[in-house]
C-alpha cells in the first residue's frame, strides 16, 4: 500500500479544532485530542443554553410585568386575562418594556 503523509489536509482540520478552542485553559486550547472534545461540547451547551436563553427571558418579562401590575392594584394573570378581553395583543416582551422604562403608559395602559 502506499504510504500517505495527510499533508494540508491534516494540518487545516487542526487549525479549525485549535481555533474554535482558542482561549480555554490547559490542554483544551493547544492538544488536539482534548480540543476536539472541548469543541464538541462547547457547541452542545451553547446550543443547548440558546433555548433556555428564550426562557429565562420570558421569566424575567413575566415577573417585570407583574411587579409593575402590583403597583397599579392588579396581579400579572388580572392585567393578561384583562388585556386579551379588551383585544389588545400585545406581547409580553412589549409589556415588559413598557412597565421598565415607561411606567406611566403602562399605567394607563391597565386603567384604559
Amino acid at each position: 500500500m502506499p504510504r500517505v503523509k495527510r499533508g494540508t489536509h491534516r494540518i487545516k482540520r487542526r487549525k479549525n479544532i485549535l481555533a474554535r478552542t482558542k482561549g480555554m485553559m490547559w490542554g483544551r486550547k493547544s492538544k488536539i485530542t482534548l480540543a476536539k472534545i472541548a469543541a464538541v461540547k462547547a457547541g452542545a451547551n451553547a446550543f443547548r443554553d440558546r433555548r433556555l436563553k428564550k426562557r429565562d427571558n420570558r421569566g424575567l418579562q413575566q415577573i417585570r410585568i407583574n411587579a409593575a401590575a402590583r403597583l397599579n392594584g392588579t396581579t400579572y394573570s388580572r392585567l393578561i386575562d384583562n388585556l386579551k378581553k379588551r383585544k389588545i395583543e400585545l406581547d409580553r416582551k412589549v409589556l415588559a418594556e413598557l412597565a421598565n422604562q415607561y411606567p406611566d403608559i403602562f399605567t394607563k395602559l391597565i386603567k384604559g
